[in-house]
């Protein structure tokens, strides 16, 4: 009979900080081994970490434990946590954040991103930390508040979900050892029953400082230091320190498309032993036998299907023999027979996790089933005497060995409590779908794609990069699924970089290289689009914008429908045609059309990808182009104007133009004397001259070689007497067009300055456009003006612009090339670079579908934090704490100090230093983005208040926000009180 699959849950990403290698496969690799990650800690370290003197040179101090490095290390900027408060936080706090959003990215989902209703359950152990700050140190209220906040347990859960931005139920679970064992079936439950769509399980347990551990004579602690679960040498329990979560999801609801799972959760069970036990402290065989019982029903499988065991094995000479027997007692009445399951005990190679132990064992008996490979007990030699019984469905593996059970792959987890809440889960090994199981791996793509990384900082970047491209090298994944993840399945964070790959080798090899080091910008900076006029088309010009940019052809088709048939058919072979024959292209009649239907549809498409202008501009042609993206005018009004205006200046007599580089005062030396006329002045070394072919080529031979000079791809002398003959059709074809307000900010050659946002332009414009002088250098100068910092985009055949934009001191975002065999590298080069600029470019439309994969997580690396006490700061005596006489070290105990007059500015400066931790503030910093809040904000109040001896109204400093504000603010109180 085939099980209900329904209520199966899928473990789909997982991330974990244990003993050991930081590197998971690293430390998957020592379990396998056998290796044990317990460490002894010299003598000069546990005094340094604030362990007393007479504690060390005890003898019976037992200076073990299972370490976890750089514990102390938070990166507090990351979540929008000032110094302060993250000094304040127990570092279980610190470190659930950081595995949750390591877990979510895991899962391939933006932790941000709030697409799914996701719940969080957290378990941490009792803040050890909290503890041993208020030994030796009596905080103010306010302090207190925080360290309240940021180590009880009540508050992890809502934290993370405020941080990550959650919204499904966010509980504490704490039932002792087995906490995070009872949090997974809470949130097996919590998905079952609709409460959330996506679980986060979170736990962290660590002891402040890490240390060792006084041994008591028939106590559970370890004398030997060792954990040896099972051994007939164990002597007892060695304490460690960790953090571990997993993302959990209905199976049902996870598509093809989605991360392969780490594994499935079929059952979970839960109890409590109640009072049938020697005592509180005591573990009970019905208990446990319940429990494992309860999941294998609840998983409805038999227990013969069973083939791994990790089990709670804390090495006690009570709870191993009992744990022993409660399992082959409960497997045995399931249908497991003698000698079927194998037993792990991660706690032999890590210590206790207390809170953490159940999902430490989670994840590794996930590790067992996906790899196949049954890693042994750490440190195991023989088996306790006491547990021995060859009718026992269980045995102790003595080394690695590959997965020999049945099929599919299927374990139990359990996690027993002091107290006596007990878990078991039964899980099994994912199964692919038919269709991507049997699909081939390849690393071939239908062409380029993008691949965007983010971080919070540029060496959060790099390391991000670097971890990226060593992952490539050694898993060589099909290109297109880490692309899919990376924009999918990642946040965008605000030091950005991306590269456009074909291989995974190419991808590898870009990410590698050092990029250009440029400042990132604390805000984006102002987008303008610049559109070039006729001179750069080319046949074919439309094909890269049609391969690249996704509701471009539909864009493109909308506007050819404005033109008249026979026409249409023409601009479309020439756009879209490699081999269109050039010289028509250069004819005035088609290349105009062409132009402007290309560049109308890409500032179409490029708006539906999310990229838009904060202003625009043209040159010569690319002006109609600008006042179009502007909303100046119609689409459909401005095609028909083109047309008109493409056929009436081929209607005019042949002629040239040269380009040259030289000032204008130059160009006008240089044309004295002739009919020749200056057309554009595009910057102050940059001018374009027009006349007859003759004219044109004899002005080229009079000009001295050491000036740059260029025929122009046109057969007419735009802007010049030789397109007079065109002005009374253009006087006809504008007087169907009405100019709307603008929409953005329109620079144009012909007037001074800028037109701002709803403006309405003269419709005569657009013939003294075709007549006049090219003012562009004069527009480029009045942009940047007004938009100091800006980046502009050409949209347009090729770069001809790119030039005269950077030589105004404007950062360009290439979307061409001039070279067609590089145009769509370019586009995607280009669409990338401005993502990472900042702007809010769909990256998952250009994004081929794909599977989602597991990808490296993000690499914490935050700096240190550590209470701002000493680690040798004498404990606080009873007295001294009756009394209210602070300890050496310690702080005030909150007492109201007398009013002092002080400078406004140095008592802000001096207030948000103590309650951010912060150093580098400037004027313009914002209270809230420093990481202040409302509660945080009436404290600053209150320290105001108390030094100078008034009342300040909190709203006013909430609306003021930034410190230059607060100083405006806490001056005024102070002259309105004189």
């Amino acid at each position: 009979m085939m099980r209900d699959t329904s209520l199966d849950v899928a473990v789909v990403g997982m991330a974990a900080r244990l003993p050991g290698p930081s590197d998971f496969r690293q430390w998957w690799d020592g379990i396998v081994e056998g290796q044990t990650f317990l460490a002894s800690i010299p003598r000069d370290d546990l005094l340094r970490r604030g362990v007393p003197a007479h504690h060390v040179d005890d003898p019976d101090y037992v200076p073990v434990h299972g370490v976890l490095e750089g514990v102390d290390r938070f990166d507090n900027d990351f979540f929008r946590i000032s110094p302060r408060e993250a000094e304040r936080m127990d570092p279980q706090h610190r470190l659930a954040l950081e595995v949750a959003w390591q877990a979510l990215e895991d899962a391939g989902v933006r932790p941000n991103g709030g697409a799914l209703r996701t719940g969080v359950f957290a378990s941490s152990t009792g803040s050890t930390y909290l503890r041993w700050i208020l030994a030796r140190q009596q905080p103010d209220p306010g302090a207190m508040d925080d360290l309240i906040h940021g180590t009880e347990p009540d508050f992890l859960a809502s934290r993370i979900s405020y941080k990550l931005g959650l919204t499904g139920p966010a509980m504490a679970v704490q039932t002792a050892c087995s906490s995070s064992l009872v949090a997974v079936h809470l949130a097996v439950q919590s998905l079952i029953n609709g409460d959330c769509e996506q679980a986060v399980v979170v736990a962290t347990g660590m002891n402040y400082p890490q240390a060792g551990y006084i041994h008591l004579p028939g106590g559970v602690q370890s004398r030997t230091g060792r954990l040896r679960p099972f051994d007939s040498e164990a002597d007892g329990v060695v304490g460690g320190s960790g953090a571990a979560c997993v993302v959990l999801r209905l199976l049902s609801d996870v598509n093809d498309d989605e991360v392969e799972p780490h594994g499935v959760i079929l059952g979970t069970a839960i109890n409590n032993d109640g009072s049938g036990k020697a005592g509180y402290y005591a573990p009970s065989l019905e208990g446990q036998e319940r429990a494992i019982r309860e999941a294998i029903h609840t998983a409805d499988i038999d227990a013969s299907t069973l083939g791994y065991l990790q089990m709670h094995g804390t090495g006690t000479s009570v709870g191993d023999p009992l744990e022993w027997s409660a399992a082959s007692s409960a497997l045995t009445a399931e249908g497991a027979v003698p000698g079927q399951i194998a037993v792990g005990a991660v706690k032999a190679n890590v210590g206790h996790l207390d809170a953490c132990a159940g999902l430490a064992s989670l994840v590794t008996t996930l590790t067992v089933l996906k790899t196949g490979t049954v890693p042994p007990i750490a440190g195991f030699r023989e088996l306790n005497p006491l547990i021995a019984d060859p009718t026992s469905p269980l045995f102790v593996p003595d080394e690695a060995t590959p997965w020999t059970a049945a099929e599919p792959r299927r374990a139990g987890i359990s996690a027993f409590g002091i107290g006596g809440t007990n878990a078991h889960v039964i899980v099994e090994a994912a199964r692919r779908s038919p269709e991507t199981a049997e699909a081939p791996r390849s690393d071939s793509t239908d062409g380029p794609l993008v691949l965007p990384v983010s971080a919070a900082s540029a060496v959060a970047l790099t390391r991000t990069t670097e971890a990226l491209a060593d992952w490539l090298d050694a898993e060589k994944p099909a290109l297109a699924e880490v692309a899919r993840t990376l924009v999918t399945g990642r946040a965008e964070l605000n030091h950005r970089r991306a590269v456009v790959a074909s291989t995974v080798q190419e991808a590898a090899s870009l990410l590698r290289r050092r990029p250009d080091e440029a400042p990132q910008p604390t805000t984006t900076p102002p987008l303008i689009f610049a559109f070039p006029g006729q001179g750069a088309q080319r046949p074919g010009m439309a094909k890269a914008y049609q391969q690249v940019l996704p509701g471009f052809s539909a864009a493109l088709d909308s506007v050819l429908q404005a033109l008249p048939l026979p026409l249409r058919d023409r601009v479309s072979r020439a756009l879209n045609d490699s081999e269109f024959p050039a010289d028509q292209l250069d004819q005035t009649d088609l290349a105009q059309p062409a132009v402007f239907c290309l560049q109308v549809a890409a500032v179409s498409a490029l708006r539906e990808l999310g990229v838009k202008p904060s202003a625009v501009l043209g040159h010569s042609l690319g002006e109609l182009a600008a006042a179009t993206a502007a909303g100046v005018l119609d689409v459909g009004a401005a095609v028909a104007f083109v047309v008109e205006r493409g056929k009436a200046m081929q209607a005019c007599p042949p002629g040239r133009m040269l380009a040259l580089a030289c000032s204008e005062s130059q160009a006008r030396e240089l044309i004295a004397g002739t009919e020749l006329e200056i057309a554009a002045v595009n910057g102050p070394e940059a001018c374009v001259v027009a006349g007859t072919e003759e004219e044109i080529r004899l002005l080229s031979e009079r000009v001295d070689a050491g000036t740059f000079q260029r025929v122009l791809r046109t057969t007419r002398g735009f802007h010049s007497r030789l397109v007079d003959p065109a002005l009374d059709a253009l006087r006809d074809a504008v007087s169907g067009l009405t100019n709307l307000p603008a929409t953005c900010v329109f620079a144009s050659g012909l007037r001074a300055g800028v037109s701002e946002v709803g403006e309405v332009p003269d419709p005569v414009t657009w013939v003294d456009a075709a007549r006049s002088e090219v003012r562009f250098g004069d527009a480029l100068a009045a942009l940047a003006v007004r938009f100091p910092g800006a980046v502009a985009v050409e949209i347009g055949p090729g770069r001809p612009l790119a030039s005269l934009l950077e030589a105004a001191d404007l950062r360009t975002a290439a979307l061409g090339s001039p070279k067609p065999e590089t145009s769509e590298l370019a586009l995607r080069t280009g669409l990338l670079d401005l993502w990472a600029g900042g702007y809010p470019v769909a990256l998952a439309d250009l994004t081929p579908p794909a599977r989602a994969v597991h990808l490296p997580a993000y690499p914490f690396a935050g700096p240190r934090h550590v209470p701002q006490v000493a680690a040798d700061a004498p404990i606080i005596t009873t007295a001294a704490a009756s009394t209210g006489t602070p300890a050496t070290g310690a702080a005030e105990a909150g007492q109201p100090a007398e009013p002092v007059m002080t400078d406004p500015a140095t008592l802000v400066q001096t207030s948000w230093r103590e309650l951010f931790g912060h150093e580098n503030l400037t004027d313009s910093t914002d209270f809230f983005d420093a990481g202040g809040d409302s509660l945080l904000i009436t404290r600053l109040v209150r320290k105001l208040n108390q030094a100078l001896g008034i009342r300040i109204p909190v709203r006013d400093l909430l609306r003021a926000r930034t410190l230059s504000g607060h100083v405006t603010v806490v001056a005024e109180a102070l002259q309105k009180q004189n």
